[in-house]
């Protein structure tokens, strides 16, 4: 009798520390339906949710607009995921939650086997399907709300102040392999609210006494659904699934774009997937996310190993329109700090009356902001006493007017020393960078470099760093560095100290302008897209191209993601034709430079000494940062592209923002030069207006037009030449 009351006690000390006495809402369908709304359009009520299903067996993630479902046992694997909205299901069979090669031995964490049709799953089937001995065997869940990733302090304007909220769910495994003793592994769900996103990690922790060598985490495995039916053709030439977009922290190229930038997603055919109808099973329906360059991570006992994190953002939408929407939005939610966007310019400093002189012009026309720019004569890293104070001196003296300040700074394209450089691993000699030669941020240089960022910010009180380097990617083959071990470590530690350093600097309240793709651990901008020599062009051609440049680089970026270029003196071996110096003498290209970056919500670098020269041009500087000003909410809004510059007839874009009383602004330009006279048909669906919509030319009385049934309204127009018009929507 003792003995059968003890194994009952122990099956409910299971079971309780199987669910951490969690107490979860049980599924049912009819009280959570998928939301018929457009997110895109309209606020989601509801909430991000987990719960279980009637017989215990299941637990569910939903939030409205999709559902991912995972069997408990006899291991943990995802079984469902599904967009509610299209009723599309994503998954064709069942893979392993993760995979981890430790030590040089492939081991699965999760996952179900057994199944020899991969082209589809039925209910059924998973109750017979089995596990492996070998694998990392689920143990227990706990959940808790998505917390904030980074304390970012704000003090420039942003259209948004704080993130998303959701729930969060973490998965713990464990292994009964002897030599796996003392790892733990946690793979963790973050479900946003309102957003068709889930976004996955793991951490590894060392609770033993052993070093572990991790060879590779594979953070995501999923067999989806495969976009099309290919008999013969090779893998490369077949289309990737399109029902999911995947974004990862860890992507650099500098490319100034995502799809570039990614190191990340790994798109493969499934030779298990053998009813496919390709006959060499090459279809690319098998989905993996990892760093492939990072080999050799040493995780030592008490230590942590996070993943990448992989940010699964489901689409409704084959629509390029519709897909950069979506990519937008999830920025404003999981990196809000990407929705800050300073008013600044770039003042080339000879002496500090330079700067002084750009401060005071600042304050006088409205600017925000002033960054010290490159060729100028701030030193961030002569870290003398001397040197710090004078630049705290004048920090201070544009706080009082009501100025941030910030400096620019070089890591990359240069050379150190041989001690210090990135060792290219196909020479084993300095070199082999993206740039050539560059420091290793792992080296005695480059973590000297990191401490005297943080200590000039410390000291002097700046506000803004844009930084040139390091370019993460640069594998170094040194096995002498102290941030680094060697090869296999050495782009993943190089990306660990800059990860540390952004947050820091975002803690800190320090606006960052980064080279890369590094939005989703604290960068705040990056370059729009652009080619430094088109600056040399005349301002004719440069005013056509800046507008093909903007167009191009807002399909996935938000327009306070990116910073564009005007040369105010002269850039490069351009000649008086391409320049604005003197300013007064060009101030028709000068005002339609600003108006098409202010137009698009995108800041530009105005760069040289100053930012007028007459009473003239700077009522004209005026006037253009009140008009930004007084429309900066929606001009910071999403931009849905009309028609692309092309020097031949009307181009223009249209932001829309359904929440704001003005919920549109259309800016369209005539690069001809004759006056054209048009009527366009203007698509209105993203500003949520459905039957009538209150429009007015500038600052003209306001007309009330109709919607077509395809949510658009019909707009005449007449713009001089060379010139341009804009109108509200409301």
């Amino acid at each position: 009798m003792k003995f059968k009351i003890t194994i009952a006690l122990f099956f409910l000390f299971l079971f309780y520390f199987h669910t951490q006495a969690q107490v979860l809402p049980i599924w049912n369908s009819s009280l959570y339906p998928s939301v018929g709304d457009d997110w895109l359009v309209k606020s989601i009520r509801t909430k991000a949710a987990i719960l279980q299903s009637k017989d215990g067996k299941d637990l569910i993630l939903y939030n409205g607009l999709l559902k991912r479902v995972f069997r408990l046992l006899p291991n943990l694997a995802c079984t469902d995921f599904s967009n509610l909205r299209t009723g599309r299901q994503l998954l064709r069979t069942v893979k392993e939650e993760a995979r981890l090669t430790i030590n040089g031995k492939v081991y699965h964490v999760g996952g179900l086997g057994g199944l020899k049709e991969k082209a589809y799953l039925l209910k059924e089937w998973v109750e017979h399907m089995t596990t492996s001995p070998e694998d990392f065997r689920y143990i227990s869940f706990r959940t808790q709300p998505i917390q904030t990733r980074i304390n970012w302090k704000n003090v420039f304007w942003a259209s948004q102040r704080t993130g998303g909220t959701g729930k969060r769910i973490s998965f713990l495994f464990r292994s009964d392999l002897p030599e796996l003793a003392g790892l733990e592994v946690n793979i963790n769900y973050e479900l946003y609210d309102g957003v068709p996103l889930i976004v996955k990690s793991l951490s590894i922790n060392n609770t033993g006494d052993k070093i572990f060598t991790i060879n590779r985490v594979v953070n995501e495995v999923l067999a989806m659904v495969e976009e099309e039916s290919a008999v013969e053709g090779e893998f490369a030439q077949m289309k990737t699934p399109q029902g999911m977009y995947v974004e990862t922290n860890y992507a650099f190229n500098n490319s100034m774009r995502y799809a570039q930038s990614d190191q990340t997603t790994h798109w493969k055919p499934d030779s298990g997937y053998t009813s496919q109808v390709h006959y060499r099973y090459l279809t690319p329906a098998l989905l993996e996310v990892y760093p492939a360059q990072v080999t050799d991570i040493q995780l030592r006992p008490k230590e942590v190993f996070n993943s990448v994190r992989s940010h699964e953002l489901l689409m409704d939408s084959y629509d390029r329109e519709s897909r950069g929407l979506a990519i937008r939005k999830m920025y404003a939610v999981v990196a809000p700090w990407t929705t800050a966007n300073p008013i600044f310019m770039h003042v080339v400093s000879r002496n500090d009356q330079d700067v002084y002189t750009a401060i005071d012009q600042c304050a006088e026309t409205g600017y925000e902001a002033l960054i010290v720019s490159f060729r100028s004569h701030l030193q961030m890293h002569e870290q003398s006493e001397e040197n710090l104070t004078k630049w705290k001196r004048m920090a201070d003296y544009a706080h009082r007017k009501n100025v941030k300040i910030g400096a620019y700074s070089l890591f990359s394209s240069r050379k150190i020393s041989d001690e210090d450089d990135v060792i290219d691993p196909k020479t084993n000699k300095p070199g082999g960078a993206l740039f050539g030669n560059a420091p290793c941020f792992g080296s005695k240089w480059g973590l000297k470099y990191r401490d005297e960022v943080k200590n000039f910010f410390v000291r002097t009180g700046f506000d803004i760093w844009e930084n040139d380097g390091p370019y993460a990617g640069d594998l170094c083959a040194s096995g002498n560095h102290p941030g680094h071990r060697g090869l296999g470590d050495s782009q993943w530690m190089q990306m660990e100290i800059q990860k540390e350093l952004y947050h820091w600097l975002n803690e800190h309240g320090i606006y960052i302008n980064s080279p890369d793709w590094y939005f989703l651990d604290g960068a705040h901008k990056t370059g729009l897209g652009y080619r430094e020599v088109n600056f040399n062009m005349s301002r004719e051609q440069q005013k056509i191209l800046n507008r093909q440049n903007i167009y191009d680089g807002t399909w996935e970026k938000m327009p306070s993601m990116s910073w564009g270029f005007v040369p105010l003196t002269a850039y490069g071996n351009a000649d008086a034709d391409a320049t604005i110096e003197p300013l007064v003498d060009h101030l028709r290209d000068y005002e339609q430079l600003m108006m098409q970056y202010y137009g698009a919500g995108i800041q530009a670098c105005y760069r040289g000494p100053r930012l007028f020269d007459t009473n003239q041009t700077k009522q004209l500087v005026i006037n253009t940062v009140k008009w930004y000003k007084k429309y900066r909410d929606i001009l910071n809004a999403d931009i849905i592209h009309l028609r692309r510059a092309d020097g031949r007839d009307w181009d223009g874009i249209l932001h829309v923002n359904p929440k704001l009383n003005s919920k549109g602004l259309m800016i369209l330009y005539n690069p001809l030069k004759e006056t054209i006279k048009r009527t366009i048909r203007v698509p209105l669906y993203y500003t949520g207006l459905t039957d009538v919509v209150k429009v007015r030319e500038k600052e003209g009385k306001s007309v009330i037009n109709r919607l077509n049934r395809d949510f658009t309204t019909d707009i005449s127009f007449t713009i001089p030449s060379e010139s341009y018009t804009w109108f509200v929507f409301e």
